[in-house]
């Protein structure tokens, strides 16, 4: 590509609507992946050898070799989303109504705990961005820790690196202090001694390495800390225990939202008893993370029902895909739009059971009626330039937040080939995200240039 003058037309360089991380996004074939010092960062990590070697195989997949890139205008976006969902969530009226047909596990007061690692994941191309989904154990923030260490600054300015590099080196203690706040919130009066990090057959889990890495990072803090089936949790003595330790608080991996299954009985007493601290909890999921709440805030009515501020209702409506909840009622005409909606079970996670409308077949429609689903209008995923100069390809990604408390604590991508993410896609998997700067045109269509706008010659300099 020639180098960019004044002259050049506004869409051949950069616009505050984030033409330069598109350009980059398409464009850019620099891997930033120093794989020795991401094999440093999991040697330090991962203790065992077994587990290391395990990582180290998925890598791969696992771990993307370039960074994805947004403009700081897309991530004001992606904040005033997470703003108005918060705002409306902490609404009674909201909460009333939400909570009143919950389960009574969701029902129960969770002592003021916030609720540790959401994930808002975001499409976003261009103009365009959607908040497809909300999850409130969102995996991969160790994970991504580490690949924050191991990723060389691309197409940065030197304060961007320098601003990168400082919130990569505090992610860890961000960590543990949110840890502590939960502890802290339910007032117990006492330090936090002892964490269980919970989920059903962990050994088993893909992200099992990443369980790991949170007991060496509560460990190094001076926690005690195990990982645990829920079914090798005791209740006795008004105490949850663990081979005879005593449990303060669970960090919930688990997918069983209400602890319903016979295995989460114990957890589910110590719980209800509050005996533990539990984060994130069945109160969070009911209020945030089950889909049917995306129908509520995407539908204009049910926002004014609820008095809604009207510029909330505007960012919501905006930037929430369309969500209905399917029924018999409304099911002819949601097979006749089927080729511009996406099915997902209103319980469901990590993809599972979800499926486009345009690659429906009538036995799949059949399941889908007789099951609890929403169809959500598709939003388009961004694409990422991957593979060579000489055999180029295209991933799909979307952009995780992780969010306590309604900040925004760390962002990555996930990059796939397919339907949806699975990490399981050669040169796809986690990716750092780089923010650039916006920049604008003069009222005489003279585009400004800016350190957006020498990325991109930085990036031609480089690839070229």
């Amino acid at each position: 590509m020639a180098e960019q003058t004044s002259s050049s037309k506004p869409s051949d360089i950069v616009t505050a609507t984030g033409l330069s991380a598109e350009w980059l996004n398409s464009s850019c074939f620099c891997v930033s992946l120093d794989r020795a010092s991401l094999t440093r960062a999991l040697n330090a990590e991962l203790v065992s050898p077994q587990i290391r070697s395990l990582v180290e195989e998925r890598i791969p997949t696992l771990f993307s070799e370039r960074p994805v890139f947004i403009s700081d205008h897309q991530f004001q976006r992606m904040a005033q989303v997470i703003h108005a969902v918060e705002s409306v969530v902490a609404m009674p009226a909201y909460r009333t109504q939400i909570l009143a047909h919950a389960p009574a596990a969701a029902r129960h007061d969770p002592c003021r705990a916030k609720g540790v690692f959401f994930g808002y994941d975001f499409h976003v191309s261009g103009d365009d961005l959607g908040l497809i989904e909300i999850n409130t154990n969102a995996g991969g923030a160790m994970l991504n820790a580490v690949l924050a260490r191991a990723h060389q600054s691309c197409c940065l300015d030197a304060d961007r690196e320098e601003e990168l590099a400082r919130s990569a080196a505090g992610l860890d203690t961000k960590i543990v202090e949110m840890f502590h706040q939960e502890w802290n919130l339910c007032r117990r009066g006492r330090p936090l001694q002892t964490i269980a990090i919970v989920d059903s057959q962990p050994q088993q889990q893909y992200l099992y390495p990443e369980f790991l890495m949170f007991q060496g990072l509560f460990e190094r803090h001076g926690l005690n800390a195990v990982i645990a089936d829920p079914s090798e949790l005791a209740w006795q003595d008004g105490r949850l225990q663990f081979n005879g330790l005593a449990i303060d608080l669970v960090y919930n991996r688990l997918t069983d939202f209400m602890l319903a299954s016979p295995k989460c009985r114990n957890l589910l007493a110590a719980y209800l008893a509050d005996a533990i601290v539990l984060t994130p909890h069945p109160q969070a999921y009911a209020l945030y993370a089950n889909k049917r709440n995306l129908a509520l805030l995407s539908d204009a009515g049910s926002l004014q029902a609820l008095a809604v501020p009207a510029p909330l209702q505007e960012i919501l409506l905006e930037n929430i895909p369309r969500t209905q909840i399917v029924t018999q009622e409304n099911a002819d005409q949601l097979w006749q739009e089927r080729r511009r909606l996406f099915f997902k079970p209103m319980e469901g996670y990590g993809s599972r059971a979800a499926y486009r409308g345009d690659k429906l077949t009538k036995r799949v429609w059949d399941e889908i009626l007789s099951g609890e689903y929403v169809a959500q209008a598709i939003a388009s995923p961004g694409e990422r330039i991957s593979g060579s100069k000489g055999d180029p390809q295209s991933l799909k990604f979307d952009i995780r937040c992780y969010v306590y408390d309604g900040r925004v604590q760390w962002m990555a991508a996930r990059m796939y080939q397919g339907q949806t993410t699975n990490f399981r896609t050669r040169g796809g998997g986690f990716a750092p995200v780089y923010r650039l700067p916006d920049t604008g045109i003069n009222q005489d269509n003279h585009v400004l240039l800016d350190s957006a706008a020498n990325a991109m010659a930085c990036c031609r300099n480089v690839c070229d």
